[in-house]
């Protein structure tokens, strides 16, 4: 073996997010902000056997206050649960739904994972950056729009896909995607592919809280017609669920 040193070099990454450590964040809450906290976060508690099982709907309950996850957010979190600081911070920066960094109105997310890229992804994430006018993991100056580059979001018989607030948007053009961004900045409704009317970043990320979702239509969707195609035709060729040796039948309904 070589006897050259190796160099190992830690802390955050340069293309990492922003730190939720970071100057202006908030650090605490005002009396009147952590009783309202609090109470709402007595609710989502009683709903869990453990209380530590609240620690991820907690952590969007301070989204929603914040606009992303702050020192204040994780010690809130961290007293209610009975946890450590690192515990919270651990999950708080393990799960990219999480935001490190104050967000938009509008958190825009392009798809460029394999299929979206195929079917022109990074072309949509391009004329997205040109319309905003700003990089992916940045927001506009006057807080209205953040834009970032996301995963697979599942839906790739819909490719290319967008997403605003974590709503789904299928079949995404450049001309459809400007239109999309001119409608809000306009303050224009906005529906997404499936549910209801798009509501701000902080209104869904208390509803991702587990507190009711007041638009009308949030829970109407149903299958899109590429999906179903693809169901029909494994029914056709009489495709099934393989079954592991000695393990039990797939139930009707899990095949396909």
């Amino acid at each position: 073996m070589s006897g050259d040193p190796v160099f190992l070099e830690f802390g955050r990454r340069p293309d990492e997010p922003g730190a939720i450590v970071r100057p202006g964040a908030r650090r605490e809450y005002p009396p009147g902000v952590l009783d309202r906290l609090t109470a709402d976060a007595g609710e989502i508690v009683a709903r869990y056997p453990q209380a530590r099982s609240a620690l991820l709907p907690l952590l969007h309950l301070t989204q929603a206050e914040d606009g992303c996850i702050t020192p204040a957010g994780i010690a809130f979190c961290a007293g209610i649960l009975d946890l450590t600081a690192a515990e919270v911070m651990a999950v708080a920066t393990f799960y990219s739904m999480y935001r490190r960094t104050p967000t938009g109105d509008h958190l825009v997310g392009v798809c460029t994972n394999t299929l979206c890229a195929v079917m022109g992804g990074d072309a949509l994430l391009s004329k997205v950056e040109d319309k905003l006018g700003i990089p992916p993991d940045e927001t506009t100056a006057d807080g209205a729009f953040s834009l970032e580059r996301i995963e697979c979001n599942a839906a790739c018989d819909f490719a290319p896909v967008m997403m605003v607030n974590w709503e789904f948007f299928a079949d995404q053009t450049p001309a459809s995607a400007r239109r999309m961004v001119d409608d809000l900045r306009a303050g224009r409704p906005v529906t997404p592919t499936r549910g209801a009317t798009l509501c701000t970043f902080r209104e869904t990320a208390r509803i991702l809280a587990g507190f009711p979702d007041p638009r009308p239509g949030a829970n109407d969707f149903a299958p899109g017609e590429p999906t179903l195609t693809g169901l029909r035709s494994a029914r056709e060729r009489g495709m099934r669920v393989p079954t592991a040796p000695g393990g039990p039948r797939p139930r009707p309904d899990e095949e396909a």
